[in-house]
């Protein structure tokens, strides 16, 4: 893709995967609407990505896991009369612990965030995109996706959806110019484990730049695919639930994430 002159909407922009798609696209020629709640990050950011790149960079400090963040945004959008050429939908977070211990606001929180403002996003922007012939939503799923995830298993459903939800909009966009994409890493070098109050699985973590990577690779590409899964080793494991039952999964995700 070329992402001279467009408008890139990415939210969790303030740290990890976020910040460094900010990065990558501003260096690509992008403008960027960066969205998280940490303003002083944001502000930050945006300073550096204007003098290093000479990008319009505009800030929006807005919590999405609030039900009337999205129309809010989209009206602050309208009255500036930018338009969303490019929409990356990173801001998510995850809580750790048996189900039954974890706290039902948090929980309600998670679900919002990761669920409920990917889909509104989606909604709200896409169609100006599809009118347009042109554009792109990556939705940032995981290798979570692909198996329940005992002591986690809020975050594991949430990304159950959005791969989900991804593909199939891919399905139905076929055609229109807009590429739609579910990015999914594995274990990631951000701030993701301190806040989920996890240790994470053990294996190696990759660096916010590789997985970064991996979705522009394949923005570039002709052939287009619903779905990327960030590592080769993270692209063998996600394979593994095709062939066993899902009892023996959810048994062996538990003793995989209790050991750690």
């Amino acid at each position: 893709m070329d992402y001279s002159n467009q408008t890139v909407l990415v939210t969790g922009a303030s740290s990890g995967i976020g910040a460094t798609f900010a990065r990558q696209l501003a260096e690509s020629g992008a403008n960027l609407v960066l969205v998280a709640r940490r303003g002083a990050l944001l502000e930050k950011l945006a300073s550096e990505l204007r003098e290093r790149h000479g990008a319009r960079v505009d800030v929006f400090v807005i919590d999405l896991t609030s039900s009337a963040s999205v129309s809010k945004l989209a009206a602050e959008l309208d009255k500036k009369e930018i338009d969303v050429d490019v929409l990356i939908n990173n801001a998510g977070f995850a809580t750790s612990g048996l189900f039954i211990d974890e706290d039902l606001n948090t929980v309600d929180r998670e679900i919002a965030l990761n669920v409920n403002a990917v889909v509104s996003l989606t909604r709200t922007f896409l169609p100006g995109m599809i009118s347009r012939g042109t554009g792109a939503v990556v939705n940032l799923a995981s290798t979570a996706a692909f198996q329940p995830v005992p002591t986690m298993a809020v975050y594991g459903a949430t990304k159950a959806f959005v791969l989900s939800f991804t593909e199939a909009v891919w399905a139905e966009t076929q055609g229109t110019g807009v590429r739609v994409l579910a990015l999914c890493p594995g274990a990631t070098d951000t701030e993701f484990f301190e806040i989920a109050g996890s240790g994470g699985t053990g294996a190696k973590r990759e660096t916010p730049a590789s997985v970064v990577q991996v979705a522009m690779r394949e923005l570039s590409l002709k052939n287009q695919r619903p779905t990327v899964i960030s590592g080769s080793r993270n692209a063998i494991v996600s394979r593994v639930p095709r062939f066993v039952s899902r009892a023996f999964m959810s048994r062996l995700s538990l003793r995989v994430m209790s050991s750690e």
